[in-house]
């Protein structure tokens, strides 16, 4: 089992004034096969906490710590984190022209495990979760994100995922932008990487709506860049029926 600890973690954004605090000590710990859905209103914190993990740097860590199976992620580059394991499926996927889907993918492979996978097994892999994602042939000899709808950008993230096979996914926002259908493969999509490999899931969200299809174990509520409650899937519905307000409305 592998755990994934973050500890009083308190992050800023950098701006043209300065350094703008957003979260105000973050702890939290996920283990190897939990989801952990991450809800809150807008500019709570969550996706900063999601960028913060993957190292943007733009987001400075100022105080705490994570930690993924005893190892400081902090202290590594944007790479070492993606070999130790850690993923990060953004909210607003970037276009990368001249580099094609296959390119891309097996590169990145390559590059965590240090080996190349045998082309025969990568290809049928590759097929196959194409195919469970309703992803046309064709898609595998376009370049990264360019020219794609929003849910392909979406359905090229959990792509990622099922051929990469992290310890640890953070999904900032995955049903941002996506219909009916798309979401549910989407989400067909992580449960079935889930199922198969054991991954930890940090879900980051502002609805339940996808929590209909991947079921959380655990719900953290950030508010003002704090957990301000934790529970099970109930706070989930709660949170559908009565929203964020009374978050504020007590003063938290």
């Amino acid at each position: 089992m592998s755990t994934l600890k973050i500890e009083d973690l308190h992050v800023g954004v950098n701006t043209e004034t300065g350094l703008k605090p957003i979260l105000n000590g973050i702890d939290l710990v996920i283990n190897s096969n939990e989801t952990h859905a991450i809800m809150g209103p807008n500019g709570s914190g969550k996706s900063t906490l999601a960028y913060a993990l993957a190292g943007h740097p733009k987001y400075e860590v100022t105080s705490g710590s994570v930690t993924l199976d005893g190892e400081d992620v902090l202290e590594m580059s944007v790479d070492e984190r993606a070999k130790a394991g850690l993923f990060l499926a953004m909210q607003y996927p970037v276009e990368v022209p001249g580099v094609t889907v296959t390119n891309f993918l097996r590169s990145a492979k390559t590059a965590i495990d240090g080996e190349a996978p045998k082309l025969r097994n990568w290809t049928k892999d590759l097929k196959q979760a194409m195919e469970n994602l309703r992803v046309d042939p064709a898609f595998a000899s376009r370049n990264v994100n360019e020219g794609f709808s929003g849910g392909e950008k979406k359905r090229h993230e959990i792509l990622q995922l099922e051929m990469l096979k992290p310890k640890f996914a953070v999904l900032d926002e995955t049903d941002s932008g996506l219909d009916v259908d798309a979401l549910r493969i989407v989400s067909e999509g992580v449960n079935r990487v889930k199922d198969a490999t054991d991954v930890g899931i940090m879900l980051i969200t502002h609805y339940t709506r996808i929590l209909n299809y991947i079921k959380p174990d655990h719900v953290h509520v950030i508010i003002k860049g704090k957990v301000a409650e934790e529970g099970g899937p109930e706070l989930a519905e709660r949170l559908e029926n009565e929203g964020y307000d009374r978050f504020f409305t007590a003063g938290v």
